[in-house]
């Protein structure tokens, strides 16, 4: 459902008979009546079919907000008074306003401070969301009274800095490691390239080009055992794609890898994702996958 189409269909729900939830609450003390909605009136046939486009528009609405922004029933009447204040802003410079707070506050909470949180996870360092919401608001107001906005930035590039190289540094030489006791296992064989692999089953059919198409079935871990991916997460059937059109390990591994053959590699981070990384793969990480090559699609 698009947002707009939201928008649309709540503004008409808005101005129909619907009291807010206050009005299922008790009485307050001071007796207060709560306002009564506006009557709605379908005067034409246009009027009629706006409001009904309104009303078909909302389906779907409650699940889809509990699941997006959860949002309760219970507490619908609350996000009417914020549409509300959307709809009713037009071009009221302070209402406009407090409304790009909102939304931007929402998506730095949701989007910035998780981004941030993951860097800096595993390092000495860790992030205070109360201050970081301060520094965010101190300077939007000019407030420099503890610390200048340039200063702040650039100590905040330095640690950034400092803790990416420690991680990698970290990264890294595990991966070494782990490849050093590896190449000493029975079966473990290593290429030129630095790339490992350990036959686990043989095939006799043929060895794909690398501009053939391959069926493979797999498992992609890290070294600590982490599940990273596998091609039973997307399905039954196994996975299809060119051979050099993925990381330099597997293009090398399979190359080599007749048809009905069965392997585990175990692939050097230059051979893999590099600093990138991605996904659940953090930079310079060394990857172990099971890989079985099923077929050639011709």
């Amino acid at each position: 459902m698009k947002k707009s189409l939201l928008i649309v269909a709540l503004a008409m729900l808005a101005s129909a008979t619907f009291n807010t939830a206050e009005a299922a609450k008790k009485k307050k003390k001071d007796d207060k009546k709560q306002p009564v909605a506006e009557t709605v009136v379908l005067t034409t046939g246009s009027d009629s079919l706006s409001y009904a486009a309104g009303m078909m528009m909302t389906n779907g609405l409650a699940p889809f907000l509990k699941q997006q922004f959860g949002v309760e029933e219970a507490y619908i009447a609350y996000f009417i008074e914020g549409f509300k204040e959307v709809v009713n802003a037009d071009d009221n410079p302070q209402k406009k306003a407090r409304l790009a707070g909102l939304q931007i506050g929402e998506q730095l909470k949701r989007d910035m401070l998780s981004r941030i949180h993951t860097e800096f996870t595993g390092t000495p360092d860790t992030i205070v969301n109360a201050l970081v919401f301060r520094g965010f608001t101190d300077a939007l107001a000019n407030d420099t009274s503890v610390m200048k906005v340039q200063p702040a930035e650039e100590f905040f590039k330095e640690k950034q800095k400092t803790n990416h190289d420690a991680k990698v540094a970290i990264q890294s030489e595990a991966g070494r490691q782990f490849l050093t006791e590896n190449a000493k296992k029975e079966g473990v064989i290593t290429t030129p390239s630095g790339l490992q692999y350990k036959v686990l089953t043989q095939g006799t059919g043929v060895v794909p080009q690398s501009t053939d198409k391959v069926l493979v079935h797999y498992e992609g871990r890290l070294i600590d055992g982490t599940v990273f991916d596998a091609s039973s997460k997307h399905g039954k059937e196994p996975s299809t794609f060119r051979a050099d059109q993925v990381i330099r390990g597997w293009t090398e591994a399979l190359t080599m890898m007749p048809v009905g053959s069965k392997w585990t590699l175990y692939i050097p981070q230059e051979l893999a994702y590099g600093e990138r990384g991605a996904g659940q793969i953090p930079p310079f990480a060394t990857l172990i996958f099971d890989v079985e090559l099923v077929g050639i699609d011709k």
